[in-house]
């Protein structure tokens, strides 16, 4: 009896031996796997994986060829010591798959499913010409309901080259323009008066619904950059263009009316009309000679000496423009090492008022951050006009893949006395656009590597305050000492030591580590 369990105390210890020593050679012969070889190598040479992803994949490879070794050694078995079978593709091109669908998905969730931001797919492009473009963003509340409060508000571009001539036209919507870059000529007709404006870089501008006009490009060499904001009167958040002057392309809307009415309206045989309102070919934007553009850019207007060049205003004062504001002519309202802002609110440009409307330009520092903070009343439309970085925003109206929260009954019952939060993000670089709605908190950072400028409409901006919740003068830190312990459940002293630890306003250095959701800014 006893040299029977004796025997079988040592059949156990060489079963586990063999397997320890099998193992250990299955891993050896894992580790010389040229296949692992490969797939390790590719991990390594992976972009946009960072060291952590690199390991990770690694590991995954090793794991992978285990497997393999391991299916394939038991259809052996079961087939006798048949030919090598196994899955078709390496796990390397699987783990790429995979990483280039979570990027895809990411991509995705901060494109189409972020309802606060826009890229270039969310333009149209409403002229093309080889002189220059018009592109206008969709409507917002066709993107979300979430945004149905700034529906009647569209966001456009006018981007030519230097010495193009934009055709004459009137819109069915009041707008703000903004020159980014460029030195544009302005012209507009109000009644019986044609007043020409000289504009430069950071004039604001604006053109009633209605009004007749066109722009110049009168500089030679440089592009000209113009932001539009349009309020639309008619339908909410559609406009028209009219073109008056022009031909085929642009069309006139002259062409729409009976040859019978236009006769009679002008008095002038059929033929001369169809010449006049059929030449033209080239498109809404064109290229005028240098002679051209001298004649227009140096004309003087009607509107008693407010449309002369050069243009008299810049600062806000009583010999300003009532229809124009210079912004970077006014003192910066925030100003560090990480960033400045321009502000122009109803007192320093009246126009804005109609509007109920503030326009700033923040230039971020590269590696700087702006805020957290949020408005009271205002929703912040934020424009990208150079630069990279991205931006964070608490949002409590969507769930995790930014779908609009539905109201929950009363028979659901609530496992928290207070709403869930979703970070909603987006990569900021020229052209995007994201909008921060009344009471959202958000930030916004600048890569490592250039400056981040943007140029924000923030609506409905009466009686708005702008609450900053870290740095100098942040909310928390004016709450009493009681509230503060009772909120957070920590002596007040605690909380006072981490928000009065920040001490500069509004401009912060930004994170250490912008790797993060695979913004590689460093």
């Amino acid at each position: 009896m006893v040299q029977t369990e004796l025997k079988s105390k040592v059949f156990v210890v060489f079963l586990l031996l063999s397997a320890f020593v099998l193992s250990a050679f299955a891993a050896a012969v894992v580790l010389e796997d040229p296949e692992l070889k490969q797939c390790q190598h590719q991990c390594k040479h992976q972009r946009g994986f960072d060291e952590r992803q690199k390991q990770q994949c690694e590991r995954k490879c090793e794991d992978y060829i285990k497997q393999k070794r391991e299916q394939e050694e038991q259809r052996r078995r079961s087939e006798g010591g048949g030919g090598r079978g196994g899955e078709g593709g390496s796990f390397y091109t699987r783990e790429r798959e995979e990483f280039e669908g979570r990027g895809q998905q990411q991509q995705q969730q901060q494109g189409d499913e972020n309802p606060y931001f826009f890229e270039d797919q969310h333009f149209e492009t409403r002229i093309q010409t080889e002189e220059g473009r018009v592109q206008v963003l969709q409507k917002f509340n066709e993107r979300s309901d979430l945004l149905r409060g700034i529906e009647n508000f569209r966001v456009g571009f006018l981007v030519t080259e230097p010495h193009a001539f934009v055709a004459p036209t009137h819109l069915d919507a009041d707008s703000i323009l903004f020159v980014f870059q460029g030195r544009p000529t302005i012209s507009t007709v109000r009644g019986e008066k044609k007043e020409s404006y000289n504009l430069e870089r950071g004039d604001l501008f604006r053109i009633p619904a209605g009004t007749p006009f066109y722009v110049l490009n009168r500089d030679e060499n440089e592009k000209l950059h113009i932001v539009e904001l349009f309020k639309t009167v008619s339908t909410p958040g559609e406009y028209a263009a009219f073109h008056s002057a022009g031909g085929q392309d642009p069309e006139s809307f002259f062409r729409a009316f009976s040859p019978e009415v236009l006769q009679a309206a002008f008095k002038t045989d059929r033929n001369k009309l169809d010449r006049l309102f059929g030449q033209q070919r080239r498109g809404s934007i064109i290229r005028a000679s240098k002679e051209q553009v001298q004649r227009m850019s140096q004309q003087h207007g009607h509107g008693g000496g407010k449309g002369i060049w050069p243009l008299p205003f810049h600062g806000g004062d009583e010999s300003s423009s009532k229809d124009s504001f210079n912004l970077f002519k006014k003192h910066p309202s925030h100003e560090n090492k990480f960033g400045r802002l321009f502000e122009a609110d109803f007192n320093d440009f009246k126009q804005l008022q109609e509007f109920n409307l503030v326009v700033s330009f923040a230039n971020i520092t590269r590696g700087g951050m702006a805020g957290p903070y949020f408005n009271s009343r205002a929703t912040k439309i934020s424009v990208v006009l150079d630069g990279e970085g991205y931006f964070e925003m608490a949002c409590p109206h969507v769930d995790s893949r930014g779908r609009q929260r539905q109201s929950s009954g009363r028979s659901q019952q609530r496992q928290k006395s207070s709403p869930t939060y979703q970070r909603m993000s987006g990569d900021l670089r020229r052209g995007a656009v994201f909008v921060a709605p009344a009471g959202h908190p958000f930030t916004t950072i600048a890569s490592r590597n250039n400056n981040l400028q943007v140029l924000c409409f923030e609506v409905n901006a009466h009686d708005n305050i702008r609450f900053p919740l870290v740095g100098k003068n942040n909310v928390v830190s004016q709450f009493d000492r009681q509230a503060k312990e009772l909120s957070f459940n920590v002596p007040a002293s605690e909380v006072e030591s981490i928000f009065n630890n920040q001490k500069d306003e509004l401009f912060f250095e930004g994170p250490n580590d912008q790797l993060e959701h695979g913004r590689a800014y460093a």
